[in-house]
């Protein structure tokens, strides 16, 4: 496995790289695909960004990729890093005999990665084109019969220092096409794509129109159907977020789309609850298959200073919209684990989604409970793409574990997740300082004495901190805090007297 010690000195280097299209610094180099390996270093797969290298592919060369980046980014520095780091590998995972696929609801899917129901699945072209580029399936964009008029613009957002967004709010409400289409975009899909999953995302807004929904989207095609109850956009009563709060009308609503459709269905369930659970066991008890959460959050991303309307300003108002991205990660792990972990929810399908960018984060749902995962923000921002690292990378990491099924990794961190009064509180792990790559900012003395327990001393004029073992309870707070990884976890270990 690479540990990435030189890739991880150029971090600031890397994050200049602006993830182009048709990339100039691929089109300039003669001998690789710079761009390829970039974007897999960029989403935690530099283990796979190794083996993609080819050898002695930068020796001798002028650096054609740096005149052509439009950022600048010195390609052929990363790259010797990636090389440094390469050579210290252990012997490259046969990763491609690794076995993806997996089951929803008893149907066989080709690998847990599918398109969440947003923009992102919402015509026929573009369900191709993600199909072609390896996603396994796609939860379409919500049908229902009511006349959707979207809002201009939709869109905010909170970002990084890189320009990257990790909160995404949208206002974007249900498919704007007209249900005959939508219906005829399944079939067609169906058609040319058999082995691909389709999930027909579907909202009434009466018991009338969620069966009758239900057996067009099954008379259609679609694999399993997606009852959203979590819709934060639909103000009305007895839609949306509004159903997702109450288990009756989640319970009421399950049962009409059961009358209509024997295909699987899952219950896609609101986070702007305190307790996800009631819900989920009435979907279940009322003849769902499985759980689809979360759905976005209730937001407010922002608000302007000069002109006092939050974002995005349609002609000077705006409203409540639904939070995304890789900030939601936290809240939507904590909703599969409850789900995952509760004794009248065990056996069925969840299907996980919010915030996961790579297949890291991917990982964690996976392990947490969810038997597949579903991605929209992520694709908005880099694109349809983003599944080659989240396939490859998943592969390597259970090839060097000598794991042959994604199946064996599901649920395996759940009960690991327990009520706060069942941890151990009897022992103080010490932070442990790596001189080597500390440069002296003082960033966790200052941590320590203005948020945390006062345990480090630091002395300007040798700018290097110490700890004070008396007074050290081991929070960890200056391990986070530091900006150069120079403070870890992995320091002594003591039982409190």
């Amino acid at each position: 496995m690479l540990r990435n010690h030189q890739l991880s000195a150029e971090k600031n280097e890397l994050h200049r790289c602006l993830l182009c299209h048709a990339a100039p610094c691929t089109i300039a180099c003669p001998k690789m695909d710079p761009a390829r390996l970039l974007r897999a270093i960029r989403f935690e797969n530099a283990d796979g960004a190794a083996q993609l290298l080819p050898e002695n592919a930068c020796n001798g060369c002028a650096g054609p990729c740096v005149q052509a980046c439009p950022a600048g980014v010195r390609i052929p520095q990363l790259m010797n890093c990636l090389r440094q780091d390469a050579e210290q590998m252990e012997e490259a995972p046969r990763y491609a005999e690794v076995d993806l696929s997996c089951e929803m609801c008893g149907i066989s899917i080709e690998n847990p990665f599918l398109l969440s129901s947003s923009v992102v699945a919402s015509t026929y072209e573009m369900c191709a084109r993600a199909f072609d580029a390896g996603w396994a399936g796609a939860a379409f964009k919500t049908i229902g019969l009511m006349d959707i008029h979207e809002a201009s613009p939709r869109f905010s957002a909170l970002k990084d220092n890189s320009g990257a967004f990790y909160g995404f709010k949208n206002i974007e409400q249900l498919s704007d096409h007209a249900l005959e289409e939508n219906l005829g975009i399944f079939s067609r899909l169906k058609r040319d794509y058999p082995s691909k999953i389709l999930l027909a995302s579907i909202m009434g807004r009466n018991e009338a129109e969620w069966e009758h929904l239900a057996r067009a989207v099954t008379e259609a095609g679609a694999d399993v159907i997606e009852c959203n109850f979590s819709c934060p956009h639909m103000e009305a009563k007895g839609v949306g977020v509004d159903v997702g709060q109450d288990p009756e009308a989640v319970a009421q609503y399950t049962r009409a789309v059961r009358r209509g459709s024997s295909l699987p269905l899952l219950a896609k369930l609101t986070p702007n609850v305190a307790d996800m659970r009631p819900m989920a066991r009435a979907a279940i008890d009322a003849g769902a298959n499985g759980i689809a959460a979360i759905n976005t959050i209730k937001s407010i991303t922002s608000v302007n200073l000069d002109t006092y309307v939050a974002a995005p300003s349609v002609r000077g108002r705006s409203s409540l919209g639904g939070y995304s991205g890789t900030a939601v990660k936290p809240i939507a792990l904590r909703f599969i684990a409850e789900l995952a972990g509760d004794s009248e929810l065990k056996g069925y399908h969840l299907s996980g989604m919010g915030g996961i960018e790579t297949w890291k984060d991917a990982l964690e749902f996976l392990l947490l409970g969810a038997g597949s995962v579903q991605v929209t923000t992520a694709v908005m921002q880099y694109g349809y793409r983003i599944i080659d690292d989240l396939i490859m990378g998943l592969q390597i990491y259970m090839a060097q574990r000598g794991i042959k099924s994604v199946s064996n990794l599901i649920g395996q961190a759940v009960e690991n997740v327990v009520n706060t009064d069942a941890l151990e509180r009897d022992t103080v792990i010490f932070p442990k300082f790596h001189r080597e790559r500390c440069v002296g900012c003082g960033r966790c003395y200052l941590s320590c004495l203005d948020g945390g327990h006062q345990a480090i001393r630091f002395d300007p004029s040798e700018r290097k901190p110490i700890l004070d073992g008396k007074a050290c309870v081991g929070c960890h707070l200056c391990v986070l805090v530091c900006p150069q990884d120079a403070i870890s976890g992995g320091g002594k270990r003591f039982s409190k007297p």
